[in-house]
């Protein structure tokens, strides 16, 4: 089976990859047979690029990304990495968001969190300029919304978009709902986590981190992508 690469963005703050190691460890419980490693894009160890430079020429990879929706590092970063690794034949799967499993994580993080019915909800995301990725966190809002019953669940961003995790408490009280509780719509713990906790008019739910449904979504994203037509066998390769 070709190898399971998890890609997570890297992070200065060390619970980042010790989060990332753990949700490593879920994937490798569900499927003990499946060759699984941990990459990062930047900031931590090991980077992607070594980590394909070390996967033998002829094999094969699938680049499963710890991101939650179409922004730069999925629509450029990966496919870099992938063509430069010329000795390999590589997929990339689609990002881990929006998905019906995140939903449940989310639910289950503000619930352990003491979210109670009827409360309003932020969803703090890191924010992307391209479009397309805050166009998936609003798709999340939404189907986290019907989850928690109606309740109104706004988007807000730690960066490059708007609203902030103030502003956008700001117009839920605006609407009456004046304790408002952070969903935290990050795989792990880090800058843009702490800031939109610390934001938080009312609780703040914790990270995805290793949720079950999380390793449960990984390998259906891996899947996904082995399901695709194969790449094209590169000339370089063909001759090995």
């Amino acid at each position: 089976m070709p190898t399971l690469v998890l890609v997570a963005h890297g992070s200065r703050d060390p619970r980042a990859r010790r989060t990332a190691e753990a949700l490593l460890r879920r994937v490798r419980e569900l499927r003990p047979r499946l060759d699984a490693r941990l990459a990062h894009l930047e900031l931590s160890e090991p980077l992607l690029d070594p980590v394909l430079a070390g996967l033998p020429a002829g094999g094969s990879a699938v680049l499963v990304p710890l991101l939650l929706g179409r922004g730069y590092h999925v629509t450029h970063d990966l496919p870099r990495a992938a063509a430069t690794a010329a000795h390999l034949h590589v997929r990339t799967a689609d990002p881990l968001g929006p998905h019906p499993l995140l939903v449940e994580a989310l639910y289950d993080r503000l619930d352990e969190a003491g979210w109670t019915p009827g409360t309003a909800v932020v969803l703090a995301a890191a924010g992307s300029l391209d479009h397309r990725s805050t166009a998936d966190t609003r798709r999340t809002a939404d189907a986290l919304a019907e989850r928690l019953g109606g309740v109104p669940v706004v988007p807000a961003y730690a960066s490059a978009a708007a609203p902030t995790v103030p502003e956008a408490a700001r117009a839920l009280a605006a609407r009456g709902h004046h304790r408002a509780a952070v969903a935290s719509y990050f795989t792990a713990p880090g800058r843009f986590a702490v800031q939109s906790a610390a934001a938080a008019p009312g609780i703040a739910a914790e990270p995805l981190g290793d949720h079950p449904a999380l390793a449960r979504l990984v390998l259906h994203r891996y899947d996904r992508a082995l399901a695709r037509p194969c790449p094209t066998l590169r000339p370089e390769l063909a001759t090995a």
